[in-house]
């Protein structure tokens, strides 16, 4: 299914202490909204991947494999979106097909499995989304290029509050991995962590997939173990 290149999802952000609300399909893109530093601060019947529209308004199909599996009626599971992040990230022809900028991410809107939400994502050195939830979306990731580093907390939190509240967090619950291709990881609803590309010289590329479309997104600053909800976004804001 093609998008119109009026909806056309190839973009790029522009250099910025804090990079800006990114547009996509007329809104804002909600997870490349945190700050950037240098190093530390988303149907059954669709084909399993299709590139919405290359830059320049030309449109690449992606070869499939495989008849895409069974969906439930609450839509694709993990293992299915990690299935397909994975056979995305491994696809060089969609890989290539995303164009890097040194100075700020890039993405492209990609068609998910299910009608979940799903990117294509360009990092470049010491870029990264600080730390976030996915308003209790599930989701998945893998890398296609470069490596990232996931931090996240082995820790349920709480999923209502207001900004400027601050939870304690308990000792021994920081997970860090390194993702490399042709790595990936799938994660629950409740899941909050920060991606980062820590490397000094090179790109990284990256796909991402969430059910359901993310209907809100909390982002959160961390001093020591102290965790304090800054924002919470709604799609409202995205338009």
């Amino acid at each position: 299914m093609w998008t119109s290149s009026a909806t056309r999802a190839a973009c790029v952000a522009p250099a910025a202490d804090f990079a800006p609300l990114l547009l996509v399909r007329g809104r804002r893109a909600p997870w490349l909204t945190a700050p950037r530093t240098r190093l530390f601060p988303w149907s059954a019947r669709r084909r399993p991947y299709v590139l919405s529209e290359s830059q320049d308004g030309t449109r690449v199909p992606s070869p499939t494999s495989g008849t895409p599996a069974a969906h439930t009626a609450e839509g694709p599971g993990q293992a299915e979106l990690l299935a397909f992040v994975r056979r995305a990230a491994a696809d060089t022809a969609l890989v290539a097909t995303l164009p890097l900028d040194p100075e700020g991410r890039t993405w492209l809107r990609l068609d998910g499995p299910g009608g979940s939400e799903a990117w294509l994502i360009g990092w470049p050195p010491g870029t990264g989304t600080g730390w976030h939830d996915h308003g209790g979306s599930y989701g998945a990731f893998a890398t296609a290029a470069g490596s990232l580093r996931e931090d996240s907390l082995a820790h349920r939190l709480p999923t209502e509050g207001r900004t400027g509240t601050t939870l304690e967090l308990p000792e021994g619950i920081d997970r860090t991995r390194e993702l490399s291709p042709p790595q990936g990881r799938a994660f629950g609803p409740h899941h909050l962590h920060q991606v980062l590309n820590t490397a000094d010289h090179a790109h990284a590329v990256s796909v991402h997939a969430y059910y359901p479309p993310l209907p809100l997104m909390r982002r959160y600053s961390r001093s020591g173990q102290a965790l304090r909800l800054e924002q919470i976004e709604r799609p409202e804001d995205w338009q």
